[in-house]
């Protein structure tokens, strides 16, 4: 349930207008807590949302015309971020795997997206120059990219453990009294 309630956090993180946030939002380390906790059929619900999403923005927010096309590359990503979460973070769940899940996600997504944005849109020149220009245009939004996917993985794998060991101190707290 917490990991539905995550994506709901995701899409209106999205929606809500945050030009100036440079992409902060909770899509990255949700997708990888969904993967890493529910089943590989479910994904498609996190791909869907975030799908209708993409159109939504692109059409009624930003004004352009929607290619799906366009898309294929962050569609792809954001099953390969659930995929990272069930790889990384399902049997085993700990602070590095975290770290590492909340660093590879949106590292995977900055280099794919730059480079689909280099290869396809002609906003920068088929050269290095051009491509090391579109990376560097890209920084400011993989900056907050990887603080907000690192923030929202730590929260939501984090929060659980907090609340079992204090509930554990409790219970040992309880019965040193009696």
């Amino acid at each position: 349930m917490f990991a539905y309630l995550l994506l709901l956090v995701a899409v209106l993180s999205r929606l809500l207008p945050h030009a100036g946030w440079f992409n902060f939002t909770a899509v990255g380390g949700a997708l990888l807590y969904f993967g890493a906790r529910r089943s590989k059929r479910e994904m498609l619900v996190p791909l869907a949302a975030l799908m209708a999403t993409d159109y939504y923005l692109t059409v009624y927010s930003y004004h352009y015309s929607f290619g799906w096309q366009s898309y294929v590359p962050t569609w792809a990503w954001y099953l390969a971020a659930m995929a990272l979460g069930q790889i990384l973070l399902r049997s085993r769940t700990t602070v590095i795997r975290v770290a590492a899940g909340a660093l590879l996600g949106p590292t995977s997504f900055f280099v794919l997206s730059n480079y689909a944005v280099w290869a396809g849109f002609g906003m920068y020149p088929r050269t290095l120059a051009g491509l090391s220009a579109c990376f560097v245009a890209g920084i400011p939004f993989y900056r907050n990219d990887l603080l907000s996917t690192a923030i929202v993985a730590g929260v939501a794998f984090g929060v659980p453990v907090l609340v079992r060991r204090l509930n554990g101190l409790q219970r040992q707290t309880a019965l040193a009294g009696k």
